[in-house]
C-alpha cells in the first residue's frame, strides 16, 4: 500500500529522513526502529573531513530554525569505512548526500561512492562554488547543468539532484538538471536567511547568513514542488516544512513521488512514524490502494 518506486529502487513507504537532520541514523535508532523509514539521507558528505563552521550553528526562528553547520562530516572514505556498515543494518534505502566546493571534488566523491553499498546519491548543488567566488552551484542553471552532466558521465548510482530554493529560476534549474541526465530531483533545500543580535549589533551567525527551514517555508516549498513536478518527467522528492501526514499528502498531491522530513525530527524524534501512520490511515479512509492514485492530482491554472 505505502511502497513507492524511485528510480527503480523500492521504498517501503514514501517518508525519508532528510539530510542534515538525522546524522547517519544511529542516534535516532536508540529512540525508534529506523528500519521503518522509507529511507535515510545521510548528513552532507564531502571529499575530505570538515569540522564545520565556528560560532553559533542553530538559531530558533519564527516557525522554524536557522542553521549554519557548515557540512561538518567525517569525509567520504571514513563514512564508507565506519558509518555505512552500521547504516546497512537498518534495512532501509540509503541516500548519500554529496557536496563539494569544485566540480573536481564532486567527481572524486562520485568515484568513491560508486564502489560503495549506498543506494542513491543526492547531489547537493547548494554548496558554494569556490572557483566562482562562493556563489552556490545551484544558483545559475548553466552551472548546475555542467555539474550534473559531468557527474552523470561517471556515476554508477542513480543521481538525485537537490535543488536550492535560492536558484534564479527553480523551474529552469530543474529542466536543465533533467536535460543533463539527473535521475530524480529533490527540493527544496534551505532558504538563505539572516538574524541580527540587536544588543551586540551584529549578525547572529559568524557567516552572516544561514539556512532557514521548518514550517515557515512549507507554502513556498510546496509551490516549488508543484511547479517543478509539472516541468520535468523524472521523479520529484518534496521537502520543506513537513511536520504532519497532511503536509506529506499535500506534497504528494502536488507531484512528489516521496517526501523528506527534516526540521520536524528535532521537534519529535520519531515524528516520521507519525507521518507514515497518518498517510496509511488516510489511504484506508479514502479507499486509496496506492499513492500513485493521488500523486500529482492537483492541477491549477
Amino acid at each position: 500500500m505505502l511502497n513507492v518506486s524511485l528510480c527503480g529502487i523500492e521504498l517501503k513507504n514514501p517518508v525519508i529522513a532528510a539530510s542534515g537532520t538525522f546524522g547517519f541514523g544511529e542516534e535516532y535508532n536508540n529512540v525508534f526502529d529506523v528500519s521503518k523509514l522509507g529511507g535515510i539521507a545521510t548528513k552532507g558528505l564531502t571529499l575530505n573531513k570538515r569540522e564545520g563552521n565556528d560560532g553559533l550553528r542553530i538559531y530558533e526562528a519564527e516557525s522554524g530554525i536557522m542553521n549554519s553547520v557548515g557540512l561538518q562530516n567525517p569525509g567520504i572514505e571514513e563514512f564508507i569505512k565506519t558509518e555505512l556498515p552500521k547504516m546497512k543494518k537498518f534495512n532501509t534505502v540509503i541516500f548519500a548526500n554529496l557536496g563539494g566546493g569544485t566540480i573536481e571534488e564532486y567527481l572524486s566523491g562520485i568515484e568513491k561512492l560508486n564502489n560503495s553499498d549506498i543506494d542513491m546519491i543526492e547531489l547537493n548543488i547548494s554548496c558554494p562554488n569556490v572557483k566562482a567566488g562562493g556563489m552556490a552551484f545551484g544558483i545559475k542553471s548553466n552551472i548546475a547543468y555542467d555539474v550534473v552532466s559531468r557527474v552523470k558521465e561517471i556515476a554508477k548510482k542513480p543521481i538525485m539532484v537537490k535543488l536550492s530554493p535560492n536558484a534564479e529560476n527553480i523551474v529552469d534549474m530543474s529542466e536543465k538538471c533533467c536535460k543533463a541526465g539527473a535521475d530524480a530531483i529533490s527540493l527544496v533545500n534551505t532558504f538563505k536567511a539572516m538574524a541580527i543580535d540587536i544588543y551586540k549589533r551584529k549578525p547572529v551567525f559568524n557567516n552572516t547568513f544561514a539556512g532557514l527551514s521548518g514550517p515557515a517555508i512549507k507554502p513556498i516549498a510546496l509551490r516549488m514542488v508543484y511547479e517543478v513536478s509539472r516541468a520535468v518527467d523524472i521523479p520529484v522528492v518534496g521537502m520543506g516544512g513537513i511536520t504532519t501526514w497532511q503536509d506529506a499528502i499535500e506534497f504528494i498531491m502536488a507531484g512528489a513521488e516521496a517526501v523528506q522530513v527534516g526540521t520536524a525530527n528535532f521537534i519529535k524524534p520519531d515524528i516520521c512514524l507519525d507521518i507514515i501512520d497518518g498517510i496509511k490511515s488516510f489511504m484506508v479512509s479514502e479507499n486509496i490502494k496506492n499513492l500513485s492514485e493521488i500523486k500529482g492530482t492537483i492541477r491549477g491554472v
